[in-house]
């Protein structure tokens, strides 16, 4: 989860047919020929057509004058809502869009990045207005914008750019912002913006990133020599190893970091992106992991807290793992797009929007709850299946 500092307190914070691996089971999560066979979602477009209207209106509603959502100081709220927007479908040429864009735009900074002068989030503000434009740039308008942003993020990966070295702890990892302790969730939204930019599994800042998220992981191995390691050694993600460790889950007996659901998807996700095939094992490691804690009733490890960053992570996890069923550890399929539209369903309030009533890392705000679901239902349409 992207664990951010606003307003002094902390905001914000993913497989196909069963294969057997050295005795257990794990997905064939990388077959682009899998979805055929496995092509057994019985999402309802209708539904989820319904669902991403009645968010889209909200949006549009809650929007403020200047193009922000809830507060022009912290732009990565306007971000999410822009990029929401966008991925579900409006054009860049919707004037709330266009609005969110303009708003963003005056955040550019001469060395490329996207953020407050005086914010000490710029990694973070910069990779979701990124994703932003990413989203938006259908005609080319936003080239050289987004390549130049691209450039900032890359600027503050830990690297030896900071005097780090491949065996160091930070090393490949992102944080709030230059030199600034690098962290999971800001690690994966670093990556999630360069793909959006057209990065590819074999960029260096990604085979550079692969070595800290590695390290993110409860897996001893020759990728993971940190202390936290072996303590508790399930498979599962923590927050950081860096500066003495943390997991938002808490600390075990041992003083292990505690696995938890959205840092296990965002830490696959990200494997995915540098490249790991099915039979690395770390990949194996994780989705064992998460089958054995699969569950939308909340986020594993972290109950409701989290809880619609957790779906949208999910779902942008299991899509990219060209799959339309998860095979729990006791062997019942499901159809996790149905199942997940269904609870978005059921959660949406009468005037479009969703909230989380546990308000930890700001999801007591509906517009960051709601462009997070929007962001969601673009992996469960149906049409996605096809």
């Amino acid at each position: 989860m992207l664990q951010m500092k606003q307003f002094g307190r902390r905001a914000f914070l993913g497989m196909s047919a069963a294969l057997t691996f050295g005795g257990s089971t794990v997905l064939n999560v990388f077959s682009s020929a899998a979805r055929a066979a496995d092509a057994q979602t019985t999402v309802d477009a209708k539904t989820v057509a319904a669902l991403r209207q009645k968010g889209i209106e909200y949006l549009k509603v809650s929007q403020s004058a200047d193009g922000s959502w809830t507060t022009p100081t912290v732009p990565g709220i306007t971000g999410l809502c822009t990029t929401g927007l966008l991925r579900a479908g409006a054009p860049a040429s919707d004037p709330n869009v266009a609005k969110g864009l303009k708003f963003l735009e005056g955040l550019i900074q001469a060395d490329g990045g996207i953020y407050l002068p005086t914010s000490n989030h710029k990694n973070y503000e910069t990779a979701i207005a990124l994703m932003a434009f990413a989203a938006a740039n259908k005609d080319g308008k936003y080239d050289a914008l987004v390549k130049k942003a691209g450039d900032y993020l890359r600027g503050i990966q830990w690297d030896e750019t900071e005097g780090q070295k491949p065996a160091d702890f930070n090393y490949g990892g992102a944080g709030y912002g230059k030199s600034q302790r690098p962290d999971l969730s800001n690690t994966v939204f670093f990556l999630d913006a360069l793909k959006a930019a057209g990065a590819k599994s074999d960029d260096p800042a990604f085979q550079k990133a692969l070595k800290f998220v590695s390290r993110c992981q409860n897996l001893e191995s020759e990728h993971n020599t940190t202390p936290f390691a072996a303590k508790v050694n399930d498979g599962g993600f923590y927050y950081t190893p860096a500066a003495g460790g943390n997991s938002q889950a808490g600390n075990d007996e041992n003083g292990g970091l505690r696995s938890y659901a959205s840092m296990t998807y965002a830490g696959l996700k990200s494997y995915i992106y540098a490249g790991l095939t099915k039979d690395d094992p770390r990949v194996k490691a994780a989705t064992a992991w998460l089958r054995k804690h699969y569950s939308l009733a909340e986020n594993p490890g972290m109950g409701l807290q989290g809880l619609y960053y957790y779906y949208h992570t999910v779902a942008k996890t299991l899509s990219s793992m060209d799959s339309d069923t998860f095979e729990d550890d006791k062997g019942t399929k499901h159809d996790w797009r149905k199942e997940l539209v269904d609870v978005l369903a059921k959660a949406q309030k009468p005037n479009g929007s969703w909230i989380n009533a546990t308000d930890r890392w700001y999801e007591g705000d509906p517009n960051i709850v709601t462009a997070y679901v929007l962001m969601t239902l673009e992996h469960c349409d149906a049409k996605a299946t096809k």
